[in-house]
């Protein structure tokens, strides 16, 4: 269901454009290059729960190719080859996990390296523009990597076959596989269980955000070099969607952020560990296999240590249930304001980077030392104020203060606060799932219908896979408080590094 790869960092927050308010010298040049020009693109991305809408949403650039074609990217793989990609041994082709991807076209072994893809076909901040006048503007008011390459997207596919990398352009999706592209009302009607749904309004915030910040303070400025038509809301949804699922940080190259040709037609496996880097010595972006492949098979990488709610979110795709062993649900644990010690709780906190509501992940297997911290300055009486600070810095990644904090007599009251906030999400979920075979899609047009059973599919998987994790956790949680009422665990010290609940 995805389709190609590559983010290797963490991409939740776009980088800020407030250095921009900065009085930069305006370039002026004798003879103003003029980008051709396109129809109109109208900005379809919409934080409001306007139901008109999701009718934007089938709307697409003029460029690109669909999302399953493997026509252009046939033509890519002929022209990367022409242009100093070495020989392959893996080809293009329709697959079942991404709809396409990298197949072996012969026997490869465990431990072999592959790809050599030359920092010649990789595109990065330093990459040539067809219109240099541009590239020049951006640098000059400093515009950080991530919004620099989704104007550089933008800029060279408006050139068409003018740009060096027009067969590269024109087999990336059209429309990829992205929460950009879900409407609010889609945010709120399929992800209202799951933490997935804040991160996602935020991202679509962030990118409208940036797009805006480039807009006023440059692109209005230089009209002849960033034309309205071509430079909007709907093509940066596009290049930010193309970054978000298949920008990589190459820590060989400086940790250098890169979109590689070629190499993001490989698509994830939850099984697979290995990740794409620069190989000094090949002087190629390479992966090694972790295991052997047979002609015919999929060839594939790993995305990073995910769950399937940032699958979703990056690349628009979730794992069957249970395959992923980097599966987490975000927790939300919230401070009372009716506590007596609120204020002080809160102020403790802040102190170490830390809010009144915090999110912390459950998986399977347990989850981490903070969130037993924060729950127990949570339930804490105002007589162990003293020990206030202590619990807030252990509920903090930001410090490497000792985490492994035991306060035996509030444990079962710390343990209790953490499964009631389990159980309010359960209810959530299961509410979803309930509901989720009798929705009304409200549509009329068959592609319209396609795109909402499309996408209530990838709720349910999601919320399938997060409510387990809860339901899990919820069982233990119950064992634990059982076994402490009933004296057999009280004042021992139950939990240790990564905890491990689930064994």
């Amino acid at each position: 269901m995805a389709e190609a790869g590559r983010v290797i960092l963490n991409t939740t927050f776009l980088p800020s454009l407030h250095s921009l308010h900065k009085t930069h010298k305006k370039v002026s040049y004798s003879q103003p290059f003029l980008h051709k020009r396109h129809p109109a693109i109208q900005c379809s991305i919409s934080t409001s729960s306007d139901t008109k809408a999701a009718a934007k949403v089938s709307e697409t650039v003029p460029w690109g190719c669909d999302i399953d074609s493997v026509e252009n990217a046939e033509a890519l793989q002929k022209w990367l080859s022409d242009s100093g990609l070495p020989p392959q041994k893996m080809a293009i082709q329709k697959v079942e996990v991404g709809e396409r991807g990298l197949v072996a076209l012969k026997n490869i072994r465990k431990g072999e390296m592959l790809l050599f893809v030359p920092p010649s076909l990789v595109i990065d901040a330093d990459s040539e523009w067809s219109c240099p006048e541009a590239g020049e503007v951006l640098k000059q008011y400093s515009v950080p990597d991530w919004p620099l390459l989704a104007t550089y997207l933008i800029s060279e596919a408006s050139f068409e076959k003018s740009s060096r990398w027009s067969n590269y352009i024109s087999a990336l999706p059209r429309q990829p596989y992205s929460l950009l592209y879900w409407t609010r009302a889609e945010l709120d009607t399929y992800l209202e269980a799951s933490r997935i749904r804040e991160r996602a309004i935020e991202r679509i915030t962030n990118v409208t955000g940036t797009y805006n910040d480039l807009r006023l303070r440059i692109f209005s400025k230089y009209p002849h070099l960033f034309p309205e038509e071509v430079f909007n809301m709907e093509t940066f949804k596009w290049s930010f969607g193309i970054l978000f699922s298949r920008l990589v940080r190459l820590p060989s190259m400086d940790e250098r952020v890169a979109l590689v040709p070629w190499a993001d037609m490989l698509n994830h496996s939850c099984e697979v560990e290995t990740f794409l880097d620069y190989d000094k010595s090949s002087k190629g972006v390479v992966f090694t296999t972790d295991r052997p492949y047979q002609p015919g098979e999929q060839v594939f990488i790993s995305y990073g240590r995910k769950s399937n709610g940032e699958l979703l979110l990056s690349y628009g795709f979730v794992p069957r249930e249970g395959t992923n062993p980097s599966d987490s649900v975000e927790l939300l644990l919230s401070l009372k304001k009716s506590d007596k010690c609120y204020k002080e709780k809160l102020e403790a906190l802040k102190k170490h980077g830390l809010s009144a509501s915090q999110c912390f992940p459950l998986q399977v297997t347990g989850w981490p030392l903070e969130l037993m911290a924060y729950a127990y300055l949570a339930v804490s009486p105002p007589s162990m104020s003293k020990q206030f600070e202590e619990m807030a810095a252990a509920a903090s990644n930001k410090t490497a203060t000792n985490k492994n904090i035991t306060y035996p007599d509030i444990e079962e009251q710390a343990l209790q606060f953490i499964l009631d906030s389990c159980e309010s999400s359960i209810s959530k979920y299961t509410k979803f799932l309930q509901a989720s075979g009798s929705m009304d899609l409200d549509v009329t047009s068959p592609k319209q219908l396609n795109r909402r059973l499309f996408l209530k599919q990838l709720a349910v998987d999601l919320c399938n896979s997060e409510s387990r994790i809860l339901f899990r956790a919820q069982y233990v949680l119950r064992r634990r408080l059982r076994d402490i009422r009933s004296g057999e665990l009280r004042g021992l010290k139950i939990f240790s590094g990564f905890r491990n609940l689930f064994g």
